[in-house]
């Protein structure tokens, strides 16, 4: 989605809690902890068997991982019954504006989240003062002042705000792209693709994890491969890794991959697939290919990876639907052309023909697998939790017609949901262990302005909905390896510093959860439902989540990429 808007849990109970536990690294100090966590079941990030043991906190560090702390604690907790593990990373989070608005984070932290990673095509830098008055123009129901030009200028606006998790981002290359080109079908001189190898660059050294591209959308389809290339070269020279929403999930799908894999190989830079899926009935069957190609990249040396949310349905815009060609120049071209009738109906009839997408296919196939959920103008707001189907039904038009009224009234993209996906497809993908999970939304809260849109579920219970459905009752993988894949392998894939896992010295970010409980509770109808189970969270340290309620605390922290500058010996950029 563009911002144009965690087997056998019986071992919990018996054979893990006498599992053998490592031994304890050395302590920081004979001192009194901070806190200590005493008598939970620690699974420390690694995959390994848990065991039951304390962890022990002093400041923003673990300062004891093992049977029995030494010393007291200041503040000593209970988790005897509870899973204690590192904080989870949300791989695709969509909150650098929700939590502008909100800096708690109530959807993530309910659920332990405590990272976030943005940058799925689109970063909040860099900027020029064309893209800030288009994004002031575009906002929807958050307003916000835009004070910085760089996303180092965000990172440390979101700093002095206070945010409760942790944030981290790519470095858009879409941004990048519109920064130097604009919004138009172009390709870059050398002289421009040279001035964005360097803001790849800049963003990189400001902390930047990577490069992030969302080629399914305008303008960012606009980029052929060399491109691409290009400035994934830039973030590799600096540590960092390329991530996409491919060019297409659904009839090219094995191609979008292959891209991918080039990308990877041409660039030097390791490369993961945004929310890996198949999109539409008719390419569920590519799952093994899919899967396939991925193995045989990773077999050939090739470090690539997946990140996936734990549901059968997506979340865009319309965007995704109708031709790219209508859309060069941006949102307000957009809307133009399909204000003139003639243009109109040449876009409406290729959506009609043998190239359609899959998503365009639902949208004049099979409306009612469209679910409205975002709209910015209040007269729209109505048809709010309704389908596509529905709707036309009651105007008496084509799905497609009612799709393109809708976008020139709201003059948005209208945030829709598509259920185009396999249940039986998401299952299997949740037990590869090369797959990480993010929610692909905002970070969200079920009060105040986030009241006024309806939303995919996936921003209240992505991960609980892991833990709970597809480990605890579905076993389609392990506990210990879930959270592994929450954990310490995205971290050590983003090339953080001593985050990730629970060890000495280690930065603090710890979840205590119930795997006999955790839940998530958000539906399509009821989107704005927090999840359950999560007791406790500590983010640096801090407790940001006390007996399943907000501390109301912000200790979060931008999470720096290896190329940041500030890092003893200048950063890793070659």
């Amino acid at each position: 989605m563009a911002r144009r808007f965690i087997l056998a849990l019986g071992l919990l109970a018996a054979g893990c809690a006498t599992a053998p536990a490592p031994a304890p690294a050395p302590l920081v100090t004979a001192a009194p902890f901070d806190v200590v966590i005493r008598g939970g079941t620690i699974y420390d990030g690694s995959g390994g068997a848990p065991f039951v043991g304390d962890v022990a906190l002093n400041g923003d560090r673990i300062a004891f991982v093992g049977p029995r702390a030494p010393a007291p604690g200041r503040q000593t907790l209970d988790a005897t019954g509870l899973a204690v593990s590192p904080g989870f990373i949300n791989m695709l989070s969509w909150a650098p504006v929700s939590l502008i608005e909100d800096g708690r984070g109530l959807g993530d932290i309910h659920q332990g989240v405590t990272l976030d990673v943005f940058g799925e095509g689109e970063s909040m830098g860099p900027l020029t003062p064309e893209m800030k008055a288009l994004e002031l123009k575009r906002q929807g129901d958050i307003k916000y002042d835009i004070s910085w030009t760089t996303l180092g200028g965000y990172f440390d606006h979101m700093e002095r705000r206070g945010i409760s998790t942790n944030i981290a981002s790519f470095v858009g290359a879409t941004s990048v792209r519109i920064h130097e080109l604009g919004e138009s079908d172009v390709d870059p001189t050398p002289a421009q693709l040279e001035r964005m190898r360097g803001l790849v660059r800049a963003a990189m050294q400001e902390g930047a994890l990577g490069v992030g591209s969302s080629l399914i959308y305008a303008p960012a389809n606009f980029a052929e491969t060399d491109e691409l290339v290009a400035l994934a070269e830039e973030a590799g020279k600096c540590g960092g890794m390329y991530i996409s929403h491919m060019r297409d999930e659904g009839p090219k799908l094995l191609e979008a991959i292959d891209e991918l894999v080039t990308i990877s190989r041409r660039s030097g830079a390791p490369a993961e697939i945004y929310h890996f899926k198949q999109s539409g009935r008719a390419h569920w069957d590519k799952i093994d290919a899919a899967i396939a190609r991925v193995d045989a990249a990773r077999a050939a040396g090739l470090r690539i990876t997946a990140d996936m949310y734990t549901y059968p349905a997506s979340s865009t815009g319309f965007d995704a639907a109708f031709p790219l060609w209508v859309q060069d120049g941006g949102l307000e071209a957009w809307v133009e052309r399909l204000s003139d009738k003639s243009t109109r109906a040449r876009a409406l009839a290729e959506m009609r023909g043998p190239k359609a997408t899959e998503n365009t296919k639902l949208v004049v196939e099979e409306p009612d697998k469209v679910l409205l959920v975002g709209f910015k103008t209040d007269a729209l707001k109505p048809l709010t939790g309704r389908t596509l189907g529905e709707v036309a039904r009651e105007r008496g038009k084509p799905a497609e017609e009612v799709a393109a009224d809708l976008i020139v009234a709201d003059g948005t993209r209208i945030q829709v949901v598509y259920f185009g996906m396999s249940e039986d497809n998401v299952r299997r993908q949740i037990g590869l262990p090369w797959m990480s999970f993010g929610s692909d939304a905002a970070s969200m809260a079920p009060e105040g302005v986030f009241l006024k849109s309806s939303t995919h579920p996936r921003a209240y219970g992505t991960f609980a909905r892991l833990l709970g459905k597809y480990v605890r009752d579905e076993k389609a993988t392990t506990l210990p390896d879930a959270i592994r894949r929450l954990t310490s392998f995205p971290a050590a894939n983003l090339g953080l510093r001593e985050r990730g896992s629970l060890r000495t010295g280690y930065y603090a970010d710890v979840v205590l959860f119930d795997p006999a409980t955790i839940k998530d509770h958000a539906t399509f109808a009821k989107p704005h439902q927090l999840a359950t189970g999560v007791r406790d969270v500590f983010v640096n340290g801090v407790q940001v989540m006390r007996g399943g309620a907000h501390t109301g605390a912000k200790p979060g922290r931008v999470v720096r990429g290896p190329g940041w500058t500030g890092w003893p010996g200048g950063g890793a950029c070659k």
